[in-house]
């Protein structure tokens, strides 16, 4: 029998892995962080964080989607129990295809094919203004040394995700404090 997969998504800064954390914990669930969980991901991790490199958009998209095909591959494609995981597919939609402005529907094209189809049962996303996310982040790797243009780019395409799929979308207010956020999500996946 399958398990539940359940991501957490938002802007840099939105306290997705408190809540992550905070939920394993709750919920006795298995964690896993993209891009990583595997050993090739977490080596292109590495690679897509590292401010010193530059990375074309394009590069960047086909990095997280070769990490997330892998992850797959080894963790997620028919995974028992309940799995956590920090960041999926919306992260790639709304960073690539919305922040860095490759366009959407291409990169859900690419990550269609990177995870077989593979979606989140329920999707958790802690929404918050990039000015304060920005704020709360102190070390910057090369996506969040990207300015806050892109980062509202970002959490715009976040917010048209969630509007288009309100049934696998449960939006979090990510200004309250970590015990009020993680009260709200058990409440959704309960």
């Amino acid at each position: 029998m399958p398990g539940v997969l359940i991501s957490v998504e938002g802007i840099d800064g939105a306290g997705k892995t408190t809540l992550v954390a905070a939920l394993a914990r709750e919920l006795g669930a298995t964690v896993l962080r993209e891009p990583g969980g595997v050993e090739l991901s977490e080596r292109l991790r590495t690679l897509v964080q590292d401010p010193a490199l530059e990375i074309d958009p394009r590069a960047e998209a086909l990095l997280f989607a070769a990490a997330r095909a892998q992850l797959v591959a080894e963790r997620l494609k028919d995974h028992p129990g309940t799995v956590i995981i920090d960041r999926f597919t919306d992260s790639s939609l709304a960073y690539q295809g919305g922040g860095r402005e490759l366009g959407v529907a291409a990169i859900q094209a690419l990550n269609d094919f990177a995870t077989s189809g593979l979606k989140p049962d329920r999707t958790l996303y802690l929404r918050l203004d990039p000015a304060v996310a920005m704020a709360r982040v102190t070390d910057h790797d090369r996506l969040e040394a990207a300015g806050e243009a892109f980062f509202t780019r970002v959490a715009a395409a976040y917010d048209a995700l969630a509007e288009a799929e309100p049934d696998r979308f449960v939006v979090l207010d990510a200004s309250e404090p970590p015990a009020a956020v993680l009260s709200a999500a058990l409440a959704a996946l309960r």
